[in-house]
C-alpha cells in the first residue's frame, strides 16, 4: 500500500505538472520534448534498465501474451460492435470502428507501463514489461495496427501513409538500443558511468510522465462516450482479467505475472490516436478514451495489484 501510495504521488504529481505546463507552454514544447525521448532518453533507458534485468526463465512468453491480448481486445471490440448495431439498428461509421477497435487493442505499455511496473515491481523484472512492450505491444500497433487504419480509414491516401510507418518502424531507435542493451549486457563499465545511466534512465522515466501531461493538455474533445466505455471496458478490464487468469496454466506467478497483468491493463496507447490521425479514423473517440483511461486507471491499478 504504501508503494501504491508513492506510485500515486509520483504518477500523479508529474502528469499534473506536464498538464500544467501543456496549457502554458507553446504547442511545440511537447513535441521537442517526445522528440527527445524517442531519440535519446528512451533509447538510454532501456539500455540501462535491461543492464540490471533478470533475463532468466520464460521471458519470451512475455510477447506471446502481448499479441493474444492484442487479438482479444480487437475480437471482444468487434462482438460489441456487432452487438451495438443489432440493438440500435445502426452501423457506426467505418471511422469510429476502427478507433474503438485500436483503443480496445493497443496499451501504453512504454511512456505508461515502464515506470509503474519500475514502481510496483522493481528493475529485476523490468525486461518482462521490456520484451511485452518492444517485441509484442509495438509491432501490434503499427503491424495491425497500420493494418486496421487501412482498412476503416481514408484508402486514397494509405499507401503512402503505410510506406512512411514501415520506415518509421525500421528507424525506430528502442528496437535497436534494445539489441544493443542485450549485448552490452555483457560489457563491464566504470561504476560512475553506470551511475550516470541509471539516474538519466530515471530522469526519462520522470519526463515520460510530464510528457502524457502536456498532451493530455491538448485533449478537449469529449464525445462518443458509449463507444468509449465500451473500449475501456475491454481494454482495461475484459482482456487483463480473461488472460490473467490464464497465466498460472502457463507457469507464470509471482512478480512477472504482475507484470504482465500491469501491461495488459495500461489505458489505450498514444499510437492509437497517431494511427487514427494518419488513417483519416474517428479521432475525437481515440482522444476521449486517451482522457478518460488515463483516469480510470488511478481506479483499476489498485485493484488489479489486489486481485492477483
Amino acid at each position: 500500500m504504501i508503494n501504491l501510495l508513492e506510485l500515486y504521488v509520483k504518477l500523479v504529481g508529474l502528469v499534473l505538472i506536464g498538464f500544467m505546463l501543456g496549457r502554458k507552454l507553446p504547442s511545440t514544447v511537447p513535441t521537442r520534448l517526445a522528440q527527445f525521448l524517442f531519440w535519446v532518453g528512451v533509447p538510454i533507458s532501456i539500455v540501462a534498465f535491461l543492464r540490471q534485468a533478470d533475463l532468466s526463465g520464460p521471458i519470451w512468453i512475455a510477447p506471446a501474451i502481448a499479441y493474444l491480448a492484442i487479438l482479444l481486445g480487437a475480437f471482444l471490440a468487434w462482438l460489441g460492435i456487432k452487438v451495438q448495431t443489432y440493438f440500435s439498428e445502426t452501423i457506426p461509421q467505418k471511422s469510429t470502428q476502427g478507433s474503438l477497435l485500436l483503443a480496445a487493442m493497443i496499451g501504453n505499455t512504454g511512456y505508461l507501463g515502464f515506470p509503474i511496473t519500475l514502481a510496483m515491481i522493481g528493475q529485476e523484472y523490468f525486461a518482462w514489461a521490456l520484451f511485452y512492450d518492444l517485441l509484442g505491444s509495438f509491432p501490434g500497433a503499427y503491424g495491425l495496427g497500420v493494418a486496421l487504419g487501412a482498412r476503416f480509414g481514408d484508402n486514397e491516401h494509405n499507401q503512402g501513409h503505410i510506406t512512411q510507418v514501415a520506415k518509421a518502424i525500421l528507424i525506430n531507435p528502442a528496437i535497436w538500443s534494445f539489441g544493443f542493451g542485450l549485448l552490452f549486457r555483457q560489457i563491464a563499465i566504470p561504476d560512475e558511468v553506470a551511475f550516470s545511466l541509471d539516474k538519466l534512465a530515471w530522469t526519462t522515466v520522470a519526463l515520460s510522465l510530464v510528457l502524457i501531461g502536456m498532451r493530455l493538455a491538448k485533449l478537449n474533445t469529449w464525445v462518443n462516450l458509449p463507444q468509449v466505455g465500451i473500449s475501456l471496458l475491454i481494454k482495461m478490464l475484459l482482456v487483463p482479467f480473461i488472460l490473467g487468469c490464464t497465466l498460472p496454466f502457463l507457469g507464470l506467478t509471482g512478480p512477472a505475472a504482475k507484470v504482465i497483468i500491469l501491461q495488459m491493463a495500461m489505458p489505450p496507447a498514444f499510437a492509437s490516436l497517431v494511427i487514427a490521425e494518419t488513417f483519416n479514423l474517428d479521432r475525437n473517440l481515440a482522444v476521449t478514451t486517451l482522457a478518460l483511461g488515463s483516469i480510470l486507471l488511478l481506479f483499476t491499478l489498485p485493484m488489479w495489484l489486489w486481485l492477483f
